[in-house]
């Protein structure tokens, strides 16, 4: 594995010596784009406009008045900002497009970036429903393209070090996970107000924390096990704060029940202070991510557990920009990876599993009808 990890290392070090890849970028209501440009958690590499590897070839964004924020704010130049995606296209030529719209538009995106020959990566999640999920699958082998959706949690050393002690057998067979993902709230913690305009509204979202937070454990878990869909989904909405989100609801439980394991997925946009964190329980042991890099590991036999740092990951797999680069020059194959559009068709299966759930109050049996 490590002689593996060193080829594609070394096979995408000698293409990142290259020519910066070109990008475009397609809307700028969701707010991690602004991660993107500038860095931090969601660009662990840094934000593109200081990157010597990566370069803005255009925007499409249909408001100018936010293409002009934007532009302020970054100092973008007044030739980036193109109409259509077409156009950006024909025009600069990017060799993929960052997608920050809101879930409602994903698969607009990627049937007219399909058309057009142009590979996708978007903010998670891929889709709210199952139906476009398919549909931007369907789009994707079509065009020849790959569709990609970034989390922020595929980079964090802590959940890749869970995930190796459960493959390698050091924690035994899965058989229970608790995975929690939240925050105050949008508003509470002051999202952009674009942002907040359709995180707030089920047509364009699904289903406020529901959507933006319950994602991330389906995504993390069909990726640990190895692309294997439950069996059943259960959700249990609450609307605490309807003052605030008259429209959405802001605490979701899921139950995930697969063959041999049970999988509970919290999701809050109501707690006091914003947590990632994943609990990993096998028959001979429990590893729990703490945050992005610290893990607490402990075995059957011990009587705590012990803290460390997970070993800090290694290009192309520590950043999304890195790995969108080394996919699309073919370094590295997608296969069931965290980005992957095969398991992203699961994790949008799930997810409209769960609203169905807490619609009807009613355990959702998988697969879902296609």
């Amino acid at each position: 594995m490590k002689k593996l990890v060193l080829l594609a290392f070394v096979a995408f070090s000698a293409v990142a010596s290259a020519a910066p890849m070109k990008v475009g970028i397609v809307g700028l209501v969701h707010g991690h784009v602004a991660g993107f440009l500038y860095g931090g958690a969601l660009a662990p590499a840094g934000g593109i406009m200081s990157r010597p590897d990566v370069e803005v070839v255009g925007i499409v964004e249909p408001d100018q008045a936010l293409f002009d924020k934007y532009a302020t704010r970054y100092h973008l130049a007044p030739s980036l900002h193109f109409k259509s995606i077409a156009e950006m296209v024909a025009k600069a030529q990017p060799k993929a497009v960052l997608v920050f719209t809101p879930p409602s538009e994903h698969r607009a995106v990627v049937e007219e970036c399909a058309r057009l020959g142009v590979s996708v990566m978007m903010e998670k999640p891929l889709a709210f429903t199952y139906e476009d999920a398919l549909a931007m699958q369907r789009a994707a082998e079509r065009g020849k393209i790959h569709v990609l959706v970034d989390f922020e949690t595929s980079w964090y050393p802590s959940n890749t070090e869970a995930n190796r002690l459960l493959s390698d057998g050091s924690l035994g067979p899965l058989v229970k996970a608790v995975i929690r993902d939240g925050h105050q709230g949008p508003k509470e913690i002051g999202v952009q107000p674009e942002f907040l305009k359709w995180l707030t509204d089920p047509k364009l979202d699904g289903d406020g924390a529901l959507t933006d937070f319950g994602c991330y454990g389906p995504d993390l878990m069909t990726w640990m096990m190895k692309g294997e869909a439950p069996l059943s989904v259960t959700a249990v909405t609450k609307r605490l704060k309807p003052e605030v989100y008259p429209a959405v609801d802001d605490e979701a439980d899921i139950v995930l029940n697969y063959r041999k394991a049970v999988v509970i997925v919290q999701a809050s946009w109501d707690w006091p202070f914003g947590l990632k964190q994943m609990d990993v329980y096998g028959t001979k042991g429990l590893a729990k991510a703490i945050d992005s890099s610290r893990i607490e590991v402990r075995k059957e036999h011990d009587e705590e557990g012990t803290v460390e740092k997970g070993a800090p990951l290694v290009a192309p797999y520590d950043d999304p920009l890195h790995y969108l680069e080394a996919v699309l020059d073919g370094s590295v194959e997608e296969g069931d990876s965290m980005s992957g559009l095969k398991t992203n068709v699961v994790v949008a299966e799930i997810l409209d599993a769960a609203r169905q759930s807490a619609q009807t109050g009613k355990t959702i049996a998988l697969p879902l009808k296609r």
